[in-house]
């Protein structure tokens, strides 16, 4: 194992020639493409013994993927933004196909403004395309999800493509301390690819074929529960990852002094780390703050969810996207579940760090205060203003869903009109 100076989008490379895939198709587009420039340059070296394509455009990219997989192999293939876009068509395909292929997405603002920088509205966008949905919040993560990812979704019980999302340049264009494993246990860990889902001359098999209505359901329900048993071989393959390597995680979420937490942010993707600090520094007041990092979207970590949030006064979802006309996409898949759960207690919803915008620490602040006010937590501040947003006014003790939404960045009389 060694220790290098790695951005996030080189770290996830290093942690992709691990697990030595076959093929690699890429098509470049920022800020990803020093993924598959560092690939080709493994290629090119030696170190990494597999056939890189460079395809014309991001459709081809996947489309070339699950040919790769298709025929038995192990594919990679890395996107973002308006490329995932354009390869939407393709990732139903990929799922429905249960082609086991690992995409790296760099999350980006989609147009128009056009804009090269990151918030998750392109990923989040695609997430009912019947793919694995995972958020890494530091480099070491991202290069860890390489090999965990494949892992998964390869497994038998899985069988369903893997797409690892690193926030655009807060995660892909910085530097940190990366540790690297060895190929070997690299190699004790990852398999070699195996499947019975591929073109074979000697057991010749139907791929890719049309079902009617009387057949259709049955393939979709076969989908669901694959995605379903994603929880447990993530469980599988982290205790297994720990054993090898000595890093631990910790499922579908992570939790940060959520224990006897009395207010929390549930959030994803680099921005935990901002949490954390101010989480800290609120612990230090006497503040009983915490953070819930949802680290999969897909499958939905529903039961994990309610566990932590289950004695908290008030709850807020801090996000990078906002589904317009309605709320944030992770806000509506956190309300649900904790309406299900029959939680009562008021939880609002922040979108902030649109097309790349900086979440100050002051605005993480902010919002914590009027968690304070609308859980009725004794000693609580005074009410978000410049910092977090406008106050949830007009709530009561059960509310789950309040009647508007709080954009960081946009002044108070703007939110106001």
């Amino acid at each position: 194992m060694s220790r290098q100076f790695l951005s996030g989008d080189e770290a996830f490379a290093y942690g992709v020639r691990l697990a030595k895939p076959a093929v690699i198709s890429a098509y470049p587009i920022t800020p990803q493409t020093v993924v598959v420039e560092k690939l080709s340059e493994f290629v090119e070296d030696g170190s990494l013994k597999s056939d890189f394509i460079h395809v014309e455009s991001e459709h081809s990219a996947l489309s070339c993927a699950m040919g790769v997989s298709a025929a038995g192999s192990r594919a990679f293939t890395a996107t973002s933004s308006q490329g995932l876009l354009y390869m939407a068509e393709c990732l139903v395909y990929a799922s429905g196909g249960r082609f086991p292929i690992v995409m790296m997405n760099a999350n980006r603002a989609t147009a128009l403004p056009w804009n090269i920088y990151g918030d998750q509205r392109d990923s989040l966008a695609l997430l009912d395309s019947g793919w694995i949905q995972s958020y890494a919040k530091n480099a070491q993560e991202a290069l860890d999800f390489a090999l965990l990812s494949y892992y998964v979704a390869e497994h038998k019980k899985v069988q369903t493509p893997f797409m690892v999302n690193l926030d655009g340049f807060a995660l892909t264009h910085t530097f940190e301390s990366v540790e690297v494993p060895d190929q070997e246990k690299a190699d004790k860990f990852l398999p070699p690819f195996e499947t019975d889902n591929k073109f074979d001359f000697d057991k010749p098999v139907n791929m890719a074929f049309s079902a009617g209505p009387e057949t259709n359901t049955f393939f979709k329900y076969k989908e669901h529960r694959a995605m379903l048993n994603v929880r447990e071989v993530v469980k599988e393959a982290e205790e297994r990852f720990e054993k090898i390597f000595g890093r631990k995680y910790s499922g579908l979420i992570e939790k940060y002094k959520t224990e006897d937490a009395d207010f929390a942010i549930i959030t994803l993707g680099s921005v935990a780390g901002l949490v954390e600090q101010v989480v800290d520094e609120l612990r230090a007041a006497g503040k009983k703050a915490g953070l819930l990092r949802i680290r999969y979207m897909r499958p939905f970590p529903d039961l994990e969810i309610v566990e932590a949030l289950r004695n908290v006064k008030a709850a807020a979802v801090l996000e990078k996207d906002i589904s317009f006309g309605a709320e944030g996409t992770v806000y509506t898949n956190v309300n649900s579940v904790l309406k299900k759960a029959g939680l009562d207690f008021p939880c609002s919803n922040y979108i902030g760090g649109l097309g790349g915008k900086d979440i100050s620490s002051a605005e993480i602040h902010g919002i914590f205060e009027a968690l304070e006010k609308a859980g009725g937590v004794a000693g609580a501040g005074t009410p978000a203003g410049e910092g977090g947003g406008r106050p949830l006014a007009g709530w009561s003790q059960g509310e789950t869903s309040p009647s508007q939404i709080n954009f960081l960045g946009v002044p108070q009389e703007a939110q106001n009109d």
